[in-house]
């Protein structure tokens, strides 16, 4: 028999109004998506049917419907756990359940919404009671079972109880692939896009990325017959079911290699720093897949929507559209957010911060459960980052995802750590070619010396020359010296790159460096930079001078030199060793540990031509147990990994999470100067977004004044931001962002300044930052 016409009595959402029979139905549609894109899942799919169905059906209560109508505030019980009263435990027996099970799918429906459990058991069956009548009245064919039960036997679940790793094992894993995915259906279900009948869908397929790299191996081949994938790229095609590692140099084709590994299915692909994410993105939507399979592709970081909405103006130009394309932009935001897209890119605190297990996490689980995640670049992360990378992937391939480490280099001590956390990791294909692309001159100086100057000018010359130095206070020094050394007609081809720059200037900046380290530019200028350049941005600079970090970095470094060439000079690469003083960062709370810098300094006996193959070596010699495991480096990722695994689950909340993962995320911005000069058409915008401006303002233009507001503003790392004294206002959007007015100084030459701020550790801060 057919439902009933949607019953106004027993209402579950209002924006769009959807009875309970309506939302379940749309969580039922989901389900179906999920389980014809992705059948393999590690779950119970009959189980996860019937979480769809009873999730919401505490909602009956009145209370809720109270609230449903305009008439009161819910403060009732939540309606997850009144649910519990519609499970029928004697059908589950019969259906070959056994207690543990039917504790799982209590637990799950009972805990789909993480809230305040200020309730006993009596609490809850008084309110059940209460039900009774009512309950009678609601009709819905899907339900298994006519059934209602005001005192639900406390075996199944009990108030203050939780499935915990330790205890109940397998039966936690089932719990996290339950809720999780229920979760991901409802939130799914509940998501409507402005102007659309129907709801979000759970899953994208990826029904693109075989046949759009097939096509791209066509496209070669009709300019060279003989064109095939190389070596590293047959290997993870050939690999594709298989967890891999993968050491491989730079300019080997490693965006394709990952692409080909993830075939049509669920990815993430990991990168630790947004411009390299940034640039991965826009390679793969503009030069792989095709237009109409762009928006399976998403970007996940504090910048998307920025990045989607000047997409989006694109393609309306490319097109010759005049609509605002309000709901596709919203469709393609959410569904990013959702982590719906077949492929997304994104740093590993987005999808990693799982481990700590909050209130909530296993949505986040359970879709890497069934996903491919690739880690690029994995060398570059601090310890505490490596430690979360290790103990997020013990759990991800204990439930069925998969994973390839793809990088330039790769620590031996990686392997030994993820052996500890039962990971079993593959043994590392390396992957070069004879190509020597590198000579190193050792330079026993400082990069700022007066010497030193002098001979980074003296290569000027017709050559496009790249500086890095660890720090941004290392970096300003250095640029405002070679500045001030050039002859006056080539002061404007010097520029300086780092974080501590406002969002506009540093794309400008972005931009810039990218044209002038393209293959074959001829624009001959000095660039001065951190870090922030270090990883998989696609540049070619002529020679290189830095400052010594570790010997990770400084091969990713190199990496930005001679990308694309052999060695055709005496020496491309001039590493600045600090002579009898330390480089800038070294420090047990800056960017280098001292222990490994000093282990890189001896290992760094190499004068002349060094080979990929080469440096290979000497990482496996620096990054072993033998050699760490006395240092700071070692000890810190040992205690975060036994911190990570000791914690108990749903200790935390997600917003404290949050604030756990600002020490890698930072916290956004605006240097007082700027917020001064600017303040009236920062608070313009301010209106727009928060619909105070007095007009119909489109979600676009609402995304459109809050990016301007963010073009403002420059990341300033929160374990120094918080708890000083620097921080004058702050303010906050109505869509939840949150920024801050700070004490400090800017100007688009040299970036934010803290040297009028009476707080010493600002003064300091950029000797940290890069």
């Amino acid at each position: 028999m057919p439902d009933k016409k949607a019953d106004e009595r027993f209402i579950a959402k209002t924006k769009p109004r959807k009875d309970i029979m309506e939302h379940t139905n749309d969580l039922l549609a989901n389900y179906e998506i999920l389980k014809k894109i992705y059948p393999d899942i590690n779950i119970d799919w009959y189980m996860l049917y019937l979480a769809c169905i009873y999730h919401d059906l505490g909602k009956i209560n009145y209370s809720f419907q109270q609230v449903m109508q305009g008439k009161g505030r819910n403060t009732g019980i939540p309606h997850g756990m009144l649910s519990l009263g519609f499970i029928d435990v004697k059908y589950l027996i019969n259906k070959g359940y056994n207690h543990q099970d039917i504790m799982v799918l209590f637990h799950a429906v009972a805990y789909h919404h993480e809230r305040e459990m200020n309730y006993n058991m009596d609490d809850i069956y008084d309110e059940l009671e209460q039900m009774d009548t009512i309950v009678k009245q609601f009709e819905y064919s899907k339900l298994p079972t006519k059934y209602f039960n005001p005192e639900f036997d406390q075996k199944y679940f009990m108030m203050g109880e939780r499935l915990y790793e330790s205890r109940d094992n397998i039966y936690f894993y089932k719990y996290v692939m339950l809720k999780g995915l229920l979760n991901r259906i409802d939130y799914a279900a509940s998501s409507y896009i402005t102007g659309e009948s129907s709801p979000l869908c759970v899953e994208v397929k990826n029904d693109f990325l075989s046949i759009t790299l097939n096509r791209i191996l066509c496209e070669w081949r009709k300019k060279n017959e003989l064109a095939e994938w190389n070596d590293l790229q047959n290997y993870m095609l050939k690999n594709q079911d298989n967890n891999v590692i993968v050491i491989a140099q730079t300019g080997m084709g490693k965006t394709e290699a990952g692409l080909l590994w993830l075939g049509n299915n669920k990815g993430f692909f990991t990168l630790p720093l947004k411009s390299a994410i940034n640039a991965i993105y826009k390679r793969i939507i503009e030069s792989i897949v095709n237009d109409e399979d762009r928006r399976k592709v998403g970007l996940l970081h504090s910048d998307t929507l920025k990045i989607y909405a000047e997409d989006e103006k694109k393609e309306w130009k490319k097109y010759g559209h005049s609509e605002t394309g309000d709901s596709q932009l919203e469709y393609y935001y959410t569904s990013t957010k959702q982590l719906s897209l077949p492929l997304t890119i994104c740093t590993i605190d987005q999808i990693f911060d799982f481990v700590y297990r909050y209130k909530g996490f296993e949505s986040k689980l359970a879709t890497l459960s069934y996903s491919k995640i690739i880690i690029d670049e994995i060398q570059m992360y601090s310890s505490d980052l490596v430690a979360y990378l290790i103990v997020g992937l013990s759990y991800i391939t204990k439930l069925g995802g998969k994973y390839a480490i793809l990088t330039a280099t790769f620590p031996r001590l990686f392997l030994d750590l993820m052996n500890s956390e039962g990971l079993v990791p593959p043994e590392p294909n390396t992957f070069t070619n004879n190509w020597i692309r590198h000579s190193i001159k050792r330079v026993e100086a400082s990069i700022e010396e007066e010497e030193s100057i002098a001979q980074i000018a003296n290569y000027y010359k017709n050559n496009r020359i790249l500086v890095i130095c660890n720090t941004i206070k290392r970096a300003k020094e250095v640029y405002l010296k070679l500045k001030e050394s050039l002859k006056t007609s080539d002061k404007e081809k010097i520029h300086l790159l780092h974080s501590g720059f406002i969002r506009k200037d540093r794309d400008v900046k972005e931009k810039l460096i990218m044209q002038t380290g393209k293959k074959g530019s001829e624009i001959h200028e000095i660039w001065v930079s951190t870090q922030l350049v270090e990883a998989s941005l696609d540049i070619d600079f002529d020679l290189l001078f830095t400052e010594l970090s570790d010997l990770n970095g400084l091969f990713q470094r190199m990496g930005r030199c001679y990308r694309h060439r052999t060695l055709d000079v005496d020496y491309n690469c001039f590493v600045f060793t600090g002579g009898n003083k330390k480089c800038s960062g070294i420090g047990k709370n800056s960017v280098i540990e001292p222990e490994i810098f000093e282990l890189s300094k001896s290992q760094l006996v190499v004068d002349g031509k060094i080979s990929e193959k080469m440096k290979v070596e000497m990482i496996d010699r620096l990054y072993s147990i033998e050699e760490l495991a006395a240092t700071d480096y070692y000890k810190k990722i040992i205690y975060t990994l036994d911190y990570i695994r000791n914690i108990t689950e749903y200790e935390y909340s997600k917003q404290t999470v949050t604030k756990l993962f600002r020490d890698i995320s930072q916290v956004s911005a605006i240097p007082q100067s700027i917020f001064t000069v600017n303040e009236e058409w920062i608070r313009e915008n301010m209106n727009i977004v928060n619909g105070n401006d007095g007009n119909e303002s489109t979600k676009l233009e609402k995304i459109e004044a809050q990016e301007v507001i963010r073009d403002f503003m420059v990341p300033v790392q929160s374990r120094l931001a918080f708890g000083t004294n620097v921080f004058k206002e702050q303010l906050k959007l109505k869509n939840g962002l949150v920024f801050f007015v700070i004490d400090a100084d800017y100007d688009d030459e040299v970036g934010i300044s803290f040297s009028n701020t009476k707080n010493q550790e600002f003064i300091n801060a950029d000797d940290r930052f890069f």
